[in-house]
């Protein structure tokens, strides 16, 4: 009896290349071809194998951090490619494969003759459509690969790149023209990213220029700086300069932010001979009259030598080390705003200007309302900008850019982001800048995974507690109290919310106070106004002699009540007595305390 006849193969070349497009070895499986199956899957699997023990088994920002070197991206990119063609090879062979096998079968094994493969248009035009989406998938994740190698490229990188779409030395942050005419025509190419200038332990702020990294321990200080260009004008501003410090061992952050019309700022030990014990001039100017000095600041561009001097100084001002800085140009910032759909920032003060700048010389008037507000990014920019006086001028404006900041900093999310990568790749790519390495990258992902940043300790160093504002040749000027600002650096971490809301609170609304001592106690008056003046109120005791009292007053003068309710109240609260009020233009204060005998002995709290 014989045997039933077998019927030819009818498995489909294309179903085998469309299962190979899933997986290297699928189609051979599928058209009966074990054995090359077994072949083509097995370099994939022990690959994938290994990439599942190397996932598994390291941190993930050690992970980030290693592709985002610019040298893995371009292995990656070379990596795709030959996977491509491994996966073209494998489609393709797998959909002969199965032609093949159903030539045999229909040809009875070569009993009916030589076995012949037909070519029909539909299978060729399966065989390419599944080619081209294979392809297709690689192209995608090339451009992926591209963009992160563009975005890395330019953002750590000082070289001047055109692709970049931001010059590097020209315009430059805080140059003038003059400033910027007499650069160097030419420069040589950035420092390494091996030889970030950095500053030399024990907060003195002085800069070498090969020290090593961040260690991921110790306290992290970075130097935001906020460059803004008005309509057409060719140069830029250093407007904003922010130092954010983050203890790892807290995992708390603090934002120090001095105005940009502060001068008499502390020199660093190694600028003495050019520039004295103190710089002079108002602290924005100090990139543009640095970045020429090859014999002051390590850098081989000017950009390096400027940043280099800005860290510098603001180190021996706040008595810490600032090793490296971010750059956002303004107006990328705007674009990255509407980019993501704008910001929800919660406005504490109105902001009303009749004469906000928009460039080419034209004014125009704002007005932004108490409250919560969704903002465009022209908007953001528009509040984080404005320095009308009614609104707290400069001082309130650095607690705006930095509510921007964390504001901002809440609307991120992975949906919005990879839904507009393409723009914000270009929006970042020209307008942020850092000379952190990439390889810190894991330690500084890993920090920021874990830091408190809904509680953010914000510090802007102000009047009247941490400066005194005045005139100097002409020009409003704010002069430093060093002491007490390297004091709040030290204690940043360690001095309550309450009491940093206390003295932006008090120190918005500047009043001058007076304490008198009426009590029969020696130095009471002096104890109260230092007490007065850790809070935050421009307090002083000078030495008059007044008629002994029972009772403490407190005497508002020319309408100060009405100006100054926060101090009112502080001082109610404090001293359990009522506010009285006086006219009297002669009186150089806004209000006199004279303190009785039920006064209270207050005194400035230890804080190691």
């Amino acid at each position: 009896m014989s045997s039933p006849q077998r019927g030819p193969r009818s498995r489909s070349p294309f179903a085998a290349a469309f299962l190979s497009l899933l997986f290297p070895g699928l189609g051979h499986a599928y058209a009966g071809a074990f054995g090359r199956a077994l072949a083509f899957a097995a370099l994939p699997l022990l690959t994938l194998a290994l990439l599942a023990g190397i996932v598994l088994r390291i941190d993930k920002y050690d992970l980030l951090g290693f592709v985002i070197q610019t040298d893995v991206l371009r292995a990656l990119l070379v990596v795709n490619l030959i996977v491509l063609v491994y996966r073209i090879i494998a489609a393709i062979d797998a959909w002969q494969v199965a032609r093949f096998l159903n030539a045999v079968d229909a040809s009875g094994d070569g009993r009916l003759g030589r076995a012949r493969l037909p070519l029909g248009p539909l299978s060729i035009a399966g065989l390419l459509a599944v080619i081209l989406v294979m392809a297709g998938g690689h192209v995608a994740v090339a451009r992926y690969n591209v963009l992160a190698l563009d975005l890395v490229g330019c953002v750590f990188s000082s070289d001047a790149d055109p692709s970049c779409d931001q010059a590097d030395e020209s315009p430059s942050p805080g140059a003038s023209p003059d400033a910027s005419a007499s650069a160097e025509p030419s420069e040589a190419p950035s420092e390494s990213a091996d030889a970030v200038p950095t500053a030399i332990p024990g907060g003195s702020g002085t800069l070498a220029p090969t020290l090593p990294p961040w260690d991921g321990k110790g306290k992290l200080n970075i130097l935001l700086v906020g460059v803004d260009q008005r309509g057409s004008q060719a140069f830029f501003n250093t407007d904003t300069l922010i130092v954010v410090s983050i203890d790892p061992q807290s995992n708390q952050v603090a934002m120090f932010q001095i105005p940009r019309d502060t001068v008499d700022v502390p020199v660093p030990a190694n600028a003495y001979k050019a520039w004295g014990s103190i710089y002079g001039g108002k602290i924005n100017s100090w990139y543009a009259e640095n970045r020429v000095r090859t014999d002051l600041w390590p850098g081989q561009t000017t950009t390096a030598r400027g940043f280099a001097a800005l860290k510098a100084i603001l180190g021996e001002l706040y008595g810490i080390d600032i090793p490296y800085y971010v750059e956002v140009n303004f107006s990328g910032f705007r674009h990255a705003v509407d980019t993501l759909g704008g910001v929800q920032i919660n406005v504490q003060i109105p902001v009303a200007e009749s004469d906000y700048p928009v460039g080419g010389g034209v004014v125009t008037r704002i007005y932004i309302p108490a409250g919560p507000q969704h903002m465009s990014g022209a908007e953001a920019l528009i509040y984080a900008r404005s320095r009308h006086r009614a609104a707290g001028g400069d001082f309130d404006r650095g607690r705006r850019q930095q509510r921007v900041i964390t504001s901002l900093k809440a609307e991120i999310n992975p949906r919005a982001i990879l839904a507009n990568l393409d723009q914000l790749v270009q929006d970042m790519k020209g307008s942020v800048k850092t000379d952190i390495q990439v390889s810190l990258m894991p330690k500084l992902l890993s920090l920021a995974d874990k830091v408190d940043t809904k509680n953010i300790r914000s510090y802007v160093f102000s009047p009247s507690y941490y400066a005194t504002e005045g005139y100097k040749n002409g020009q409003y000027v704010i002069e430093p109290n060093v002491s007490r600002i390297r004091k709040a650096v030290k204690q940043a971490f360690s001095t309550s919310s309450d009491l940093l809301d206390l003295r932006d609170r008090l120190g918005s609304e500047e009043a001058r106070v007076w304490v008198l001592n009426a009590s029969g106690r020696s130095n009471l008056a002096t104890d109260n106004a230092d007490y007065l003046a850790y809070d935050g109120l421009d307090a002083s005791a000078p030495n008059q002699k007044v008629p002994a009292q029972a009772h403490t007053t407190i005497v508002a003068y020319n309408g100060a009540e009405a100006d100054m309710p926060q101090t009112v109240k502080y001082l109610e609260d404090l001293y359990k007595v009522t506010v009285t009020t006086a006219t009297d233009p002669s009186e150089p204060v806004d209000m006199v305390i004279t303190l009785g005998k039920d006064a209270p002995d207050l005194s400035v709290p230890v804080i190691n």
